[in-house]
């Protein structure tokens, strides 16, 4: 209770202690009023009391319940957390180990990729040489046909070579000078008498070149106009210096160094070839080159062989005179055999002969008989022999064959 209310009972004992008046009653009503509103304030605050009470309580019991949920639910969590690390653990360690593995295995195979690599490498470094020193080389073949001379130069040492490794010593000359003043790159001698065959390596590669390198088809047209005539002026000089009558054969050889180039030549510049036909000039390249003088090798051996033909006669001549020699002396022989053979088979006749007997005197017959008489008896000189005595009688028999 509030320490300035007053209670029913005290108000009472205060109003008999006054004089009762009109206002007084008013006053004691009012008085009245105000007490009884203050007790109807004081029990709604009791009650407001319970229900805090009751409510404080609740919450109280809903707080330990909560309390013992949370606990329940801690436990429950710590629980799982620790299964829930557990798991993870083992997750984790089988992930190392694989993962382990697998960079061991991947460590492994780029060592081995590295190593196969590193070994390429080699192979590209020693590719990467010869590709340079081959670069070297093309450097210096250009150099040598960007110069007339020494690209004419080129073109006759290769058929040079080819000449060279396919013909004897003796077969060819290069650089001959023939009647009228002409030389050729090289002659080669036929066989039988036969005029020599002239070879010429002095292909114009300068308009070639020209007409291979024009960027527009106007150049090309003009490049490849220039090469065709400066073609036919080169297959005419060969047909009036070289191809003279009784000196040299009625064809000769016109040497192109390239393969490529004598393909094109067959496939644009046809008239080309015709007319140098016509002219009895026969373009070639290293490969009909080198087939030609395989032919012409062939021939020379040939010519050799019929010009050796008569010593070959005699020497067969001579070999079958050994021959009959050694027919005679083999007959001979065979005789000796013969009478070495019959001497034989009578020393075989007589080795018999004693083997037969060494057999019968090894099958000699003792046989033991009664006492007849006191005397020996020989019966036959050929036939059975006995003799007798007295304890016994031993009898003797011997067959004698010649």
């Amino acid at each position: 209770m509030e320490p300035n209310a007053f209670s029913f009972d005290q108000s009472l004992f205060l109003i008999g202690s006054f004089p009762v008046t009109a206002g007084h009653l008013v006053t004691v009503a009012a008085l009245l009023s105000v007490l009884l509103a203050l007790a109807a304030a004081r029990r709604a605050r009791a009650l407001h009391a319970d229900e805090r009470d009751q409510q404080l309580s609740a919450l109280l019991a809903a707080q330990t319940e909560m309390q013992g949920r949370i606990a329940a639910m801690a436990e429950v969590f710590g629980t799982r957390q620790a299964e829930l690390n557990q798991s993870l653990s083992q997750r984790i360690d089988g992930m190392t180990h694989r993962i382990g593995a697998s960079i061991s295995e991947q460590t492994k195979t780029t060592h081995e990729n590295l190593r196969r690599l590193q070994e390429r490498l080699a192979v590209i470094d020693s590719a990467q040489n010869n590709i340079q020193s081959l670069a070297k080389d093309m450097a210096g073949l250009q150099s040598i046909l960007s110069n007339k001379q020494t690209r004419g130069a080129f073109g006759q040492s290769r058929m040079e070579a080819i000449v060279a490794d396919g013909l004897p010593i003796g077969a060819f000359t290069f650089q001959a000078t023939l009647s009228n003043g002409a030389r050729p790159d090289c002659i080669i001698r036929m066989p039988n008498g036969q005029p020599p065959l002239v070879i010429d390596a002095k292909f114009p590669l300068e308009a070639w070149n020209a007409m291979r390198d024009a960027e527009s088809a106007e150049r090309r047209h003009q490049a490849s106009q220039a090469f065709r005539r400066d073609m036919e002026v080169h297959i005419r000089d060969i047909a009036s210096k070289y191809l003279l009558a009784g000196e040299t054969q009625d064809t000769a050889f016109l040497f192109v160094p390239s393969e490529s180039i004598f393909a094109e030549i067959h496939e644009h510049f046809e008239a080309i070839v015709q007319k140098a036909h016509r002219q009895r000039v026969v373009i070639v390249s290293p490969s009909l080159l080198l087939l030609s003088i395989q032919v012409i090798q062939a021939i020379l051996k040939d010519a050799r062989m019929r010009e050796q033909a008569h010593l070959i006669q005699g020497e067969v001549v001579r070999l079958m005179e050994d021959l009959a020699r050694l027919d005679e002396r083999v007959r001979k022989l065979q005789g000796h055999f013969a009478m070495t053979q019959k001497d034989v088979e009578d020393i075989l006749i007589s080795s018999d002969k004693l083997t037969r007997r060494g057999a019968k005197i090894e099958a000699l017959e003792l046989q033991a008989v009664a006492p007849a008489s006191h005397a020996d008896k020989a019966i036959g000189d050929k036939g059975d022999r006995t003799v007798d005595n007295r304890v016994g009688q031993l009898k003797l028999r011997v067959v004698d064959e010649d």
